[in-house]
């Protein structure tokens, strides 16, 4: 088995998919994890309960904490409370919904709840946890992102955007982080069998979307597609894979990669691959702009 140092992690939209698997997997794993999830005495009681419970029983090291990654108050409040116990490591930034539907239907709103989970709940959460590990020179962000932070899709118009948001918000923190020896990597999924297909939002411009037509019923045939793949076990991906990924990266020893695929390659891996001698050229190019290394020297 390779060896680690366990980690602090904190685990952000913990209650379900992906981000539960992560935590339970971490836990499993000897880490110390705290795993984030909204109105743990309402509608998520159940998960957090049933979480704390199973890692209690198998001697683990976890605690279901109450957080919005929407509310600053909520992610101010949880980076404090997890330094003042113990120094985080690890940021795992997850929490996220998909928007799916005829793009000009989503209301402003429900834009901008889209990005205020995905992109701003991000923000905010680094914002709060990346102070204390630039003071001690040392943690990591993962932020997952998806297929969709790399492709553009009919339907999936907002949560491409917002993922497209991530995706730069990403890179450029983990190049203005590194001389304090923090990086900030994505993990890029394709499709994988959780509730965020079943629960996927809709569009509520009722008028604009039955302008549509025929087309407006694309949405749910483009989701019914997935959930078929999904069953049949086709899509070459599931969350726990994700997780492991996750998992694999926390444990990983010296520089992570910027990005990690997991699942069906959609075309993302060539996209990847293509780009990231034009972005290293561009940045060596700027290097000398912004001198990173003699910007922070000593800090």
């Amino acid at each position: 088995m390779t060896q680690f140092t366990a980690k602090t992690v904190l685990v952000t939209g913990a209650s379900r998919g992906i981000g539960l698997l992560t935590a339970q997997t971490l836990a499993a794993r000897g880490h110390y994890v705290f795993a984030g999830m909204r109105d743990i005495s309402g509608r998520n009681r159940d998960a957090a309960q049933a979480l704390q419970k199973s890692a209690a029983e198998a001697g683990q090291s976890l605690r279901v904490v109450e957080l919005d990654v929407t509310s600053q108050h909520d992610c101010t409040r949880v980076a404090a409370e997890i330094e003042l116990e113990r120094p985080l490591d690890v940021l795992v930034n997850n929490a996220g919904i998909m928007p799916v539907g005829v793009t000009e239907a989503f209301s402003l709103d429900q834009v901008r709840a889209c990005f205020d989970v995905n992109m701003f709940g991000l923000a905010t959460m680094s914002q709060a946890a990346l102070p204390a590990m630039r003071k001690r020179q040392e943690g990591l962000l993962i932020n997952i992102s998806s297929s969709a932070g790399r492709l553009a899709l009919p339907y999936f118009g907002v949560y491409c955007a917002s993922k497209w948001a991530m995706e730069a918000y990403s890179e450029s923190l983990n190049y203005e982080l590194a001389p304090f020896n923090i990086q900030s990597v994505l993990v890029e999924p394709s499709g994988h069998a959780t509730d965020l297909v079943s629960t996927a939002p809709s569009p509520d411009r009722h008028v604009t979307l039955d302008s549509y037509g025929p087309y407006a019923a694309g949405r749910d045939k483009m989701l019914g597609m997935f959930e078929a793949l999904f069953a049949e076990g086709l899509s070459g991906n599931d969350a726990q894979n994700v997780a492991d990924r996750i998992v694999a990266l926390v444990e990983m020893p010296g520089e992570r990669p910027l990005r990690t695929q997991v699942g069906d390659d959609m075309g993302v891996t060539a996209i990847n691959e293509a780009t990231a001698p034009i972005q290293s050229g561009l940045i060596e190019q700027l290097s000398g702009v912004y001198a990173v290394e003699e910007a922070y020297e000593g800090a």
